[in-house]
């Protein structure tokens, strides 16, 4: 019996499976830890390695950009079809920290494979899942007859994403020309479950800034002067106190303007979810769910803005007692923010809201550090349609959605380069991201290798519809 199109892709990574693999251990030997100053040579070798990897796959274009920082990686083929659409893929190739003594049951930097998991620093977090895309368009080719991808696509790996992507932003805006596309793939993100798979279709944007009250000019008596001038202490406490109404909702004035509210849809399609919150409540070493008013516990981490105490500080913290007014005190904050929420914005609106409630006889000053804003893509945009479809062929079952609580980068290419993200992620909470023994399953590695295999077929079928 002849094989299917997707048997044969099948067929042609579990042909191509050891070689991949043997190449996958190499790249993450190379210890590409873009915080540690002393590891800045692996990081170009990881970015020099990744580049002549690329050209060995069949891209035409494989380039280090160099940054002030760490350098990235980008590479193009040209789809010989002058109408496909072009599709940009990200990942990172800078990893977290790692040694031995942190609770590793192997070295970090020498991969092993038990079981059907393969450990090392970077494996999932994201050498693994950047990886997989080089076998996958292979498969693609090879089982298509095509010799130039049904979509023009390329690639763009930074080297400090594990490090804040200080300079990732400026890079984009300065190669904005040669990045531009139709539909931007991040690779660097996960799914539910094993069992349950899904697409992530949003991020949250942040914003982060640091309060500081000064009263007295240095710290002063309290039986003296206690009562008869404002303290600093007391006054970033009723600061912090006004953050929140009754109902769990920033307090903030027009800290909700514009924001994009969830539709009933996804709501449902969040019910959905093998959802335990006592489970959820253990992971979180909590012992109660707590948040906005009229939500459930996804929503508010997933797609619900918020405002966080990140830190307090003010006064004497030593052992007994010391009986003064300080002259200083301090918060720091952080917000987390969702589609149609502008980082600037809040700022604004923060500054204004601290302003007035800053009482005569209190100086402060308010600082925020380099923003992140949110990033979404609606459940009906076609190329959201394609990656569902290419996931659902990978895995053999229906593919649910989730969005992700944190915030990256990805909102830089979807403002700068004004195209929609897809989030094609095959980790698991259980992978371990930034902790000892950081894993992937190799079933789910490949799993996304077979996505990419379809996705660029996919795309292009989905463009043509929507034209």
């Amino acid at each position: 019996m002849s094989e299917t199109p997707d048997s044969a892709v099948r067929t042609y990574i579990e042909n191509h499976r050891a070689a991949f693999l043997d190449d996958l251990v190499e790249w993450l030997r190379i210890p590409s830890v873009s915080a540690q100053p002393e590891h800045a040579t692996d990081v170009r070798r990881s970015a020099d390695w990744l580049a002549a990897k690329l050209r060995e796959t069949g891209f035409p274009v494989a380039e280090v950009w160099e940054t002030p920082g760490a350098p990235a990686v980008f590479a193009e083929w040209p789809s010989e079809d002058p109408d496909a659409p072009t599709v940009l893929v990200y990942g990172h190739h800078d990893v977290q920290p790692a040694a031995r003594e942190d609770g590793w049951h192997s070295e970090p930097f020498e991969p092993v494979i038990r079981g059907n998991r393969l450990h090392a620093r970077g494996a999932a977090d994201d050498k693994g899942q950047v990886f997989f895309h080089t076998l996958g368009v292979r498969a693609h080719l090879a089982t298509t007859g095509r010799s130039t991808p049904a979509v023009h696509l390329k690639m763009i790996v930074e080297g400090e994403e594990e490090s804040g992507s200080p300079h990732f932003r400026a890079l984009v805006e300065e190669h904005a020309e040669r990045l531009a596309a139709d539909a931007v793939v991040v690779s660097d993100t996960g799914m539910w479950s094993e069992d349950t798979p899904t697409v992530c279709t949003g991020m949250r944007g942040l914003a982060e800034c640091e309060i500081r009250l000064y009263g007295p000019d240095q710290d002063i008596h309290s039986g003296s002067f206690g009562g008869a001038v404002p303290n600093p202490a007391i006054e970033i406490a009723r600061l912090v106190a006004a953050l929140h109404d009754e109902h769990a909702r920033v307090a903030i004035p027009g800290f909700y303007d514009g924001i994009v509210e969830l539709t009933d849809r996804e709501r449902e399609l969040f019910a959905e979810l093998p959802f335990d919150e006592e489970r959820w409540l253990r992971t979180a070493r909590s012992t109660a769910a707590h948040g906005e008013a009229g939500h459930t516990t996804l929503e508010r981490v997933w797609a619900r803005p918020t405002a966080e105490v990140n830190g307090i500080g003010g006064g004497y913290q030593g052992a007994g007692s010391k009986t003064i007014i300080p002259s200083l005190a301090m918060v720091k904050l952080s917000f987390r923010l969702v589609a149609g929420q502008d980082p600037d914005h809040i700022a604004k609106a923060v500054t204004a809201w601290a302003a007035e409630r800053v009482p005569a006889g209190i100086r402060h000053e308010i600082t925020f550090s380099g923003a992140t804003r949110p990033c979404l893509t609606p459940l009906d945009h076609p190329a959201l349609r394609s990656l569902v479809r290419a996931m659902g062929r990978a895995f053999q079952q229906p593919i649910r959605y989730t969005r992700e609580g944190g915030s990256g980068p990805a909102a830089d290419l979807q403002e700068v380069l004004d195209a929609p993200v897809l989030f094609l992620g095959i980790s698991v909470p259980s992978d371990g991201w930034h902790a000892p023994d950081e894993k992937v399953e190799l079933d789910l590695l490949l799993k996304g290798v077979e996505t990419s295999a379809y996705l660029w077929s996919e795309l292009a079928a989905g463009s043509h519809e929507a034209h």
